[in-house]
């Protein structure tokens, strides 16, 4: 077992220019985690905000970029009886994944979904984590509701449009190109509407009868905080989880009161290792057995080697790109 391994430092923070190959020891192995040999890591949004020194990792994670994995367990740490050495696993991380090792709790990792190859694994954690969470969990969606999507062709948007459907909710999604829009309906949008084009307040009013829909899904905020309550249905629910415009508004909160609205939000990385397990198992009970007969799958756009992944932020940042941005690590 080597002592040292290649990972992407991004120093002090900054543009995608300052992140570069380094050396250093691989991750030790606490009570209750395992090691993982990474095969293939994800590019997130949260990364990016990482890098520019927005979104710092929690005090005990690693402080290399990375939250979800793909590869071969090679150490157990003391009390791990779930898993073997030389297992082929996906895995949620704290962080680390940009790495040739990563060191993880064992309870956020899962097994290769099988028929899945270890590149589709890896698309899974961040973005299956996050929308089980929050449209299940946290926004209760159910069968026969409506559901409204921002960024539909994000990793996160395409999971969640299709696990809504899965589930039997009527789903509608905002994109910001007609390709994207082909690809929201191919994955299982009934309606999906081009912002740059179309007003969505207007179309999601159009398409319901004026009723509007069940549960938003938001990591925009900004403008369409206003907007997304004129969107809801009675009782409906908002979630928040990111802000790619401004988190300071100003907002009439009226609608809120008149229709029963509940807005809530999270992030997903601080939360307890019990919560991530949770999830886990939730996603293994519930979700695997979907994505293992292929009524769900990992949409992914373009793979990078690790040391071009200054490369795959530049692509993250432009949004041009329709479902996951992978790093090959290794073999």
């Amino acid at each position: 077992m080597t002592t040292e391994m290649q990972y992407m430092d991004h120093g002090v923070g900054g543009g995608p220019e300052v992140l570069v190959s380094a050396r250093g020891p691989v991750p030790t192995v606490k009570s209750g985690e395992v090691l993982v040999r990474v095969m293939y890591a994800g590019v997130n949004r949260p990364d990016v905000s990482q890098r520019l020194g927005k979104y710092p990792p929690p005090g005990d994670a690693s402080k290399i970029m990375g939250l979800e994995v793909s590869g071969e367990i090679v150490q157990l740490g003391e009390g791990v009886n779930t898993f073997k050495v030389g297992d082929l696993v996906c895995a949620l991380c704290n962080g680390g994944g940009y790495a040739e090792f990563v060191s993880v709790p064992c309870g956020q990792v899962l097994p290769v979904p099988k028929g899945l190859s270890m590149i589709e694994a890896a698309a899974l954690p961040e973005n299956f984590f996050t929308v089980w969470t929050n449209v299940f969990q946290r926004g209760r969606l159910t069968k026969g509701e409506s559901f409204l999507v921002h960024g539909g062709s994000s990793g996160i948007g395409l999971t969640a449009i299709q696990l809504a459907k899965a589930f039997g909710a009527k789903v509608f999604c905002t994109v910001g190109s007609e390709d994207k829009v082909k690809a929201c309906i191919k994955a299982g949008a009934s309606v999906a509407i081009n912002y740059k084009t179309n007003d969505f307040v207007d179309e999601i009013a159009q398409a319901t009868n004026k009723l509007g829909v069940n549960l938003i899904l938001d990591m925009v905020g900004g403008s369409y905080i206003q907007r997304n309550l004129k969107s809801l249905a009675l009782d409906g629910r908002l979630v928040q989880i990111a802000f790619l415009q401004p988190s300071k508004v100003e907002v009439d909160w009226l609608q809120l009161m008149s229709k029963r609205l509940t807005y809530s939000g999270s992030t997903l990385r601080p939360r307890t290792a019990q919560d991530k397990a949770q999830i886990a198992n939730d996603l293994k009970a519930h979700v695997w057995p979907l994505i293992e007969s292929k009524v769900v799958a990992p949409v992914i756009y373009k793979v990078f080697d690790l040391k071009d992944v200054s490369k795959a932020h530049v692509l993250m940042e432009s949004s041009e790109h329709i479902g996951k941005i992978m790093l090959k690590v290794a073999g």
